[in-house]
């Protein structure tokens, strides 16, 4: 009887070793999390089709990249990808972000991203990491998993013009503390 793949890191390392029924665990698993991720960030401006080829992308990137995964940073790797995925497609829709204009400048960076912007991640998840709760979650479910601030203050009884202030002095704060480190110029 074939050994059953429990934990993102027996799944990773069985990957890592050409194991393809590792990848049906992943996408079995992670299919509905990536889809949210995909249809947050297209939804209403891609179609189905569009979504859903692009959670197949998603998972087509994860095996070729495979050897790159860290243990522990599968979803976030999944994310990772999901995210630069659908941006690439309405980019090449020629369809806009849905992020303010003026959030900071530094995405989180993908798996193809070099030392510098894994420098610059750092540093914003540093920053991330000094919002007081609920801003600092209340961040992430926005520009992270492109929750809308309807859904936030919803999941999170919060008042939504609450979420909408909790968001923006999260930018001023993130803002000043990457501008004063000097990753932020602007």
């Amino acid at each position: 009887m074939p050994k059953v793949i429990v934990l993102d890191d027996e799944m990773i390392a069985a990957m890592q070793g050409g194991d393809e029924s590792a990848l049906g665990i992943v996408i079995d698993r992670y299919t509905a999390y990536v889809g949210t991720i995909v249809w947050n960030i297209v939804g209403g401006k891609l179609n189905e089709a569009d979504a859903k080829e692009i959670i197949s992308e998603t998972f087509y990137t994860l095996w070729k990249n495979r050897s790159k995964i860290q243990r522990g940073k599968l979803k976030a790797y999944l994310s990772s990808i999901a995210r630069s995925r659908s941006l690439n497609a309405l980019k090449r829709a020629n369809q806009e972000v849905s992020l303010d204009d003026d959030f900071v400048g530094i995405m989180i960076p993908g798996p193809e991203d070099d030392a510098v912007k894994k420098e610059e991640y750092a540093a914003l998840r540093k920053s991330l990491d000094s919002l007081p709760e609920p801003d600092r979650t209340i961040f992430i479910r926005h520009y992270y998993s492109y929750q809308k601030i309807s859904e936030i203050a919803e999941k999170l009884g919060l008042n939504i013009n609450t979420v909408q202030t909790k968001l923006r002095r999260g930018r001023e704060a993130l803002r000043k503390e990457l501008t004063e480190g000097g990753y932020f110029i602007g």
